[in-house]
């Protein structure tokens, strides 16, 4: 280690290697750290007497900062991340300040690495374990920084923990070092490292000494029995702030100088503006400058109400749609797209498919699943600045480096010249991936040079503009003979949303996209002959990741299609799955479920039970959702729900994340849809794309298991099952099948 001598005294390197198995930490400053390891990109911005152990804790002589990595757009990041890092270094709640990282390789996200491989996430065999690690290797390379797939605490359960491990443990040199006393006589409490005579020396106090030597990098997380709030019920950090409004995100921020923009972009998502006439808008109030742009024109006013109340008076000749104008002709292009020439894969093949189907009894079955919106709460927005010097950009987002790229790149500058700063965000649900207003803004910006733009989409511009979720059409067949399933032919054409989202961000890939295969080859059941395949459907609406992805459709398709082939060999849809079930903590996650409802067969008497298991992003949710009939409809009564997580490390977080899945599966299952006439979007507000209603929601009761070996993730994984379990819930009940969402299409509910 005599190498970090070179480094500054007041900062350290503190890379992240990825080997095979998990993260090992160490410091770099040779030659070769570009290719072992990225550089602490706190290090450039310390102050005086500050010091940096590593990406995620920043101590200065009035404060510590500790950094999340991701982006927190709802789900807990700004909360929970810092808290794994607090835990280790024993601090306290409110002796700490949370900043979201920059863009930094230093920052890539380990948790993806399961989802790239080519192998089911149950199999834990050495060959799925070394694609694994050459996965992540290639995630290091890449610097690969972005929120999404659940990944958050897959990515950072480890290196965080052991990141506050190594402050804690240098902290303490640094009290030994000054006080003359061994380490292994010193301890820590509350933000500071305690004497044995009880002398308490703040960490705070302690940066400068902790400058001068180098981090303990050999320092280990503790064992979970010693925690102090990690897996126990805790207050999220954010909370109190939000409940009374005092949290800033990024549509409430401000600045010196600032003026307001409002968009009109052609609602043929992409494609050029033609003509305009502005002459309208010009003369109203609070109007500065219009801005003619490549997708569109933006008003620039003194507020936002007037910036958008004047866009809205410009009339605007559009560029046509590169898809179909019409909704009917997106579903032929699905169609037709059941050919070799659309292939994406053939994701898993075991047995004699062909043969197997003509054994028993033939089901047959399509399912379709429409475009649907994301629609958070915060509306697109962002403030962006353009000088000589390049461009700073203030905008809640998943991907850091890639905003910095397509900034960058709509107004002719490199990259590094995009200094980003990630905001607090109201919901995403991969929404924050996409670009639209990160382009239009950098694009405001250029043209108003030396003064701060604020850009808020209306509502309606955000329906219009946002990049939905794929459309999709499964065509499966399967056999059973003797009281079993035989065979499932599962296909699946759809719209290819990973890799449109890839091409966007400027990294384009010509592989088949990998999450048409979630839900359709990871399924877990004892079928001796199966094959899962995708069609990648071809000139439809661009199409991006949605809350589960594959899983949100597949899942629905392929849940409700064993539940068809159940049926039909006269079993119990229970029962059969737990037998079927060939992954022992799967199995454990549907037997657990089925303790948690009571399941003991069909209720009768209008009221009916539905089972669907679907693993997505690694987590197994096993759910049962339970209706009645009444006579203005169905309505949803209650719903179970068990998922494995390996560790749950906040019980509250974890019970609300599920929650929220399960009803945001199932609103957008009963009502929502996305739909096309003349090249744009039909449904421009939440009464025309309606979740569900508070009176609708069901008592939901969540049971977290932790027996899979490794952390997973639970933002997305509890939506995937709560389609089909309704879908088959509703058969038991009324004995009618619902193979197409939105549901209310054909069958009414209260």
């Amino acid at each position: 280690m005599g190498h970090i001598e070179n480094l500054s005294r007041r900062a350290f390197v503190f890379g992240s290697a990825a080997i095979a198995g998990g993260i090992a930490f160490g410091a770099f400053g040779n030659a070769d750290a570009a290719t072992t390891a990225s550089d602490n990109p706190l290090a450039a911005g310390l102050g005086p007497n500050s010091v940096t152990f590593n990406p995620w804790v920043e101590i200065s002589p009035d404060k510590i900062t500790l950094i999340a990595q991701h982006a927190d757009i709802g789900q807990g990041v700004g909360s929970i991340q810092p808290i794994m890092i607090a835990e280790e270094m024993d601090l306290d709640p409110g002796q700490f300040e949370v900043r979201f990282a920059g863009p930094s390789p230093a920052y890539f996200n380990t948790g993806f690495a399961d989802e790239l491989a080519p192998f089911v996430a149950a199999d834990q065999s050495p060959a799925a374990e070394e694609a694994r690690a050459k996965s992540l290797e290639w995630l290091r390379q890449a610097g690969l920084q972005m929120t999404g797939g659940s990944s958050t605490l897959p990515d950072t359960y480890e290196k965080l923990r052991v990141a506050g491990a190594v402050a804690r443990e240098t902290l303490k040199a640094a009290a030994a070092k000054r006080s003359g006393i061994a380490v292994a006589d010193l301890r820590t409490q509350s933000g500071h490292v305690i004497l044995p005579n009880g002398t308490k020396i703040a960490y705070v106090d302690l940066s400068v000494d902790a400058a001068k030597i180098p981090p303990v990098l050999d320092a280990k997380p503790r064992d979970p029995s010693k925690w102090r709030m990690l897996g126990k019920p805790m207050t999220r950090l954010d909370i109190r702030d939000k409940v009374m409004g005092e949290l800033k995100f990024g549509i409430d921020m401000k600045m010196d100088g600032m003026l307001y923009a409002a968009v009109k972009l052609n609602p043929g998502k992409g494609q050029p503006l033609k003509s305009y006439d502005a002459s309208k808008a010009r003369g109203m109030p609070g109007v500065k400058t219009i801005l003619e742009l490549k997708t569109g024109v933006a008003v620039i006013a003194t507020n936002s109400w007037y910036a958008m109340k004047a866009v809205d008076a410009v009339i605007c000749e559009w560029a046509p749609s590169a898809y179909p104008a019409e909704q009917a002709d997106h579903w032929k292009v699905l169609e037709s797209s059941f050919k070799p020439e659309f292939l994406g894969k053939e994701w898993r093949k075991t047995g004699d498919i062909d043969a197997a189907l003509k054994t028993g009894k033939l089901v047959e079955a399509e399912y379709r699943a429409p475009y649907v919106g994301h629609q958070p709460l915060e509306p697109l927005n962002g403030i962006g600045l353009v000088t000589d010097k390049g461009m700073e950009i203030w905008v809640g987002h998943q991907s850091p480096r890639f905003v910095q790229y397509v900034a960058a790149t709509a107004i002719g500058l490199k990259p590094e010249q995009i200094t980003f700063h990630n905001q607090w965000t109201g919901g995403s649900f991969g929404h924050r991936l996409e670009y639209e207003n990160v382009r239009v803004l950098a694009e405001i910006a250029n043209q108003m040079k030396g003064t701060p733009i604020k850009l808020v989409f209306s509502r309606e511009e955000d329906f219009l503009q946002d990049i939905p979720r794929q459309i999709a059409i499964a065509r499966h067949r399967g056999s059973v003979d003797k009281g079993k399933i035989v065979a499932a032919d599962l296909q699946v054409a759809s719209t290819a949303p990973f890799k449109g989202l890839l091409e966007r961000s400027g990294t384009p890939s010509k592989d088949p996209d990998g999450q048409l295969a979630a839900g359709l080859w990871n399924v877990y059941y004892d079928i001796p002959n199966f094959r899962g395949t995708s069609y990648e459907a071809q000139g439809l609406s661009p199409c991006t990741t949605w809350r589960s992805v594959g899983a949100s459709t597949s899942g629905f398709f392929t849940e409700s299609f064993i539940d068809e082939l159940i049926h039909a060999a006269g079993l119990d849809p229970m029962k059969a799955r737990i037998a079927m079930c060939n992954v022992p903590h799967y199995r454990k996650v549907l037997e657990t479920v089925a303790e948690m409802s009571d399941w003991k067969g069909p209720l009768g008497n209008g009221r009916g039970r539905g089972v669907a298991f679907v693993e997505s992003f690694g987590t197994p949710a096993a759910e049962v959702v339970e209706v009645s009939m009444t006579d203005s409809g169905i309505r949803i009564d209650k719903v179970w729900v068990a998922v494995d997580v390996g560790k749950v490390v906040d019980p509250v977080n974890f019970e609300n994340q599920v929650q929220g899945g399960v009803i945001w599966g199932l609103g957008h299952a009963i009502n929502c849809e996305l739909t096309y006439a003349k090249g744009a979007v039909q449904q421009t507000n939440y009464n025309h794309h309606e979740a569900m209603r508070i009176y609708q929601c069901p008592v939901i009761e969540v049971r977290g298991l932790e027996n899979d070996p490794k952390v997973r993730g639970v933002g997305e994984p509890p939506v995937p099952p709560a389609a089909p379990a309704l879908a088959n819930a509703i058969f038991a009940a009324t004995g009618k099948r619902i193979r197409e969402m939105p549901f209310n299409k054909f069958i009414d509910f209260v």
